[in-house]
């Protein structure tokens, strides 16, 4: 759930676009107000905000969007209830209200417009607004049970520009893929099919990995730099956690929050994968021979650290 909140001065000009037939515009709360046509709640409000003619801006717009995964649950009611919970909270209160659904998109979304000057004359305070509203939708949200987007997946990717369209791009791709396989060979391979190409990074002139570089496009990113859960260290999880998973049976979803991940190839030439990629078929004895050959390796590797550290 996110608001939007707009001032402005005209209140015929904020009702003739919240009531609009084009948005098969229904009305849920009316309070405080003549509703016989758009002219009579106009005339309602202006009337009202004479009361304190100093305020210039006595028109209050607020839009309430929330996820379309929500739909099956927001019906009116439960809208127009959230909406005037919303409002009470930020203190707009003791004015009127108009609550106006719209159907006009495919996530469902509520228009408020209510009176900056009170039944009283008092002026409804503005200040720090936008803060308070911030605060108040998360709260509803958790209270509510409703969907909470991550910050990238609010993110309108056709409006972006590069290197971010890439960027999200990636991220996009990286959620997908990760989720399902079972080790690097095989993420790389599924990568690449999408343009993406894969390079470690390592520490010093040591086999040690120290991160993942991922290339599309022809901009580069760490995978930290694209979401935290894609560190090396957490696809390595992640990676390992999925093919122990699929050994044992459990078929994992390819939405799964929780990534899980594993250890990678040999260094070659601090480049990518060098040759070893294909190599790995799951459904042949080749590519079963290649694993156990990989996982030998990781072992010598493992091995070699012990006994430095052992040696120092």
């Amino acid at each position: 759930m996110i608001a939007k909140i707009v001032k402005g001065s005209s209140f015929k000009g904020v009702v003739s676009y919240i009531l609009d037939k084009g948005k098969n515009a229904k009305i849920l709360v009316c309070d405080g107000l003549f509703a016989e046509d758009k002219d009579t709640i106009a005339m309602s409000f202006e009337a009202q905000s004479r009361m304190n003619p100093k305020v210039t801006k006595p028109v209050g717009h607020i839009s309430l969007a929330f996820h379309k995964e929500d739909e099956h649950r927001l019906t009116d009611r439960a809208m127009a209830g959230i909406a005037l919970e919303y409002l009470k909270k930020m203190e707009i209160t003791d004015t009127q209200v108009l609550v106006v659904r719209h159907f006009d998109k495919e996530h469902p979304h509520v228009h408020i417009a209510f009176n900056r000057i009170a039944n009283n004359g008092r002026t409804i305070s503005d200040r720090n607004e936008r803060i308070r509203s911030a605060r108040i939708c998360k709260e509803l949200t958790k209270k509510y049970n409703l969907y909470f987007a991550s910050g990238k997946e609010r993110v309108k990717q056709h409006r972006l520009k590069e290197p971010d369209k890439t960027k999200y791009g990636l991220y996009s791709i990286l959620k997908s893929e990760v989720s399902r396989c079972g080790n690097w060979n095989i993420l790389a391979a599924n990568l690449k099919k999408q343009g993406v190409e894969i390079r470690f990074k390592y520490k010093g002139n040591s086999d040690e990995v120290q991160g993942v570089v991922f290339t599309m496009n022809g901009y580069s990113f760490s995978g930290s730099k694209i979401d935290r859960r894609f560190s090396y260290s957490k696809i390595n999880t992640a990676l390992d956690n999925n093919r122990r998973n699929e050994r044992q049976g459990i078929i994992s979803s390819p939405h799964r929050e929780g990534l899980p991940m594993f250890p990678s190839e040999s260094r070659g030439s601090n480049d990518l994968y060098s040759g070893a990629m294909g190599l790995f078929m799951p459904d042949n004895a080749d590519g079963q021979a290649e694993e156990n050959r990989f996982e030998e390796e990781l072992k010598r590797r493992n091995k070699k650290k012990k006994q430095r550290k052992i040696r120092f």
